[in-house]
């Protein structure tokens, strides 16, 4: 008796994470999708401290427009949990608790960078930097991770997107941007948001895959989104019983389909109080529902980290274009 009662147990628990994967397969998600996030399971680091850098840029797919770059460096340490910010980040009890800063910049273009005149029904120029205080709770336990951020910053002239895509550009001896003159005005940025992944199913410790669900609000983005995670491979269980690597190497792949509903893009429309921008787009040309796929292979050793990854989207506006981007990223632990 006792042993078929384990058994109805265990083919009902099967069956509703099959529905729930199949449900997060269908349902739609928000997403302001260029900003970069290394809270997700699949770029977890088991070291206390570490720092890492992201660069992300479409010359990986050799594009040179729309979100054309984005620079990440972040910094994770114990004590951190006593930065002022950091109090107003979500500490749920009997979690591993990891706090981190990181500093972020983001630059978006029109197809046509080289032209002085605005670009009716095209992407404006803009750029944004960004200071985002996050932290990271993984309940071992219940297998999920809970994570929230706090990003304030400033988009517009004041991100000097201008001159580090000129800067850029001449290092690379490829052709000046001319229409920055044009871009989204000064304003405030301030954005908070939360992130949950849930464990679905883990075969054999090679296989792993999760539920990722994300809400945010601010004068950056408003948001809400469901998406799924596999990775497969050689990895540490991120689920498992320690922060601790007990893998001498790793290396796997990871896959993360999401499906947006865009709410508001200040890249895009401009930002909640400055008014004055010359061009945006306007809501009733936001896309509101945009795919988005992420993709990636990552190596680590020791406490050092290497991934490469690429993106794909679909038009985030009326008349828009698909997109597709790659980026780095390296960590080392201390």
């Amino acid at each position: 008796m006792v042993q078929n009662t384990y058994v109805f147990q265990t083919y009902v628990m099967r069956t509703h994470s099959f529905y729930l994967f199949l449900l997060l397969l269908i349902v739609p998600q928000v997403s302001f999708s260029q900003a970069m996030d290394n809270t997700p399971v699949q770029r977890a680091i088991r070291d206390e401290k570490y720092v890492r850098f992201n660069y992300e840029n479409d010359y990986f797919t050799r594009t040179d427009y729309y979100y054309t770059q984005g620079i990440y460096l972040e910094w994770i340490e114990p004590w951190l949990h006593h930065f002022p910010l950091t109090r107003l980040l979500i500490h749920p009890k009997e979690a591993a608790l990891q706090y981190g800063i990181a500093l972020e910049h983001d630059a978006y273009t029109p197809q046509d960078y080289t032209k002085t005149e605005i670009q009716f029904g095209d992407r404006p120029f803009a750029a944004a930097i960004l200071l985002k205080t996050f932290g990271m709770a993984t309940d071992f336990a219940h297998k999920h991770r809970i994570s929230s951020a706090l990003s304030s910053g400033v988009i517009g002239p004041a991100a000097r997107g201008k001159e580090i895509q000129s800067a850029i550009h001449h290092w690379t001896n490829n052709p000046q941007p001319k229409g920055w003159h044009n871009q989204v005005a000064n304003d405030l940025v301030l954005n908070y948001q939360l992130d949950y992944q849930k464990q679905l199913y883990n075969w054999g410790k090679d296989f792993l895959g999760t539920a990722d669900v994300s809400v945010a609000a601010g004068t950056l983005s408003d948001k809400a989104n469901i998406g799924i995670t596999l990775i497969a491979g050689v990895f540490d269980d991120p689920f498992g019983v320690s922060m601790v690597s007990k893998k001498k190497i790793k290396i796997f792949a990871y896959e993360h389909p999401e499906w947006n509903i865009v709410a508001y893009n200040a890249s895009l429309q401009g930002g909640l109080f400055n008014k004055s921008s010359i061009y945006t787009i306007s809501a009733e040309s936001l896309s509101r529902r945009v795919f988005q796929n992420n993709w990636g292979i990552v190596m680590a050793k020791g406490r050092m980290y290497l991934e490469y990854s690429q993106a794909y989207i679909s038009r985030e506006f009326n008349g828009g274009l698909k997109h597709r981007w790659g980026g780095i990223q390296v960590g080392i632990g201390f």
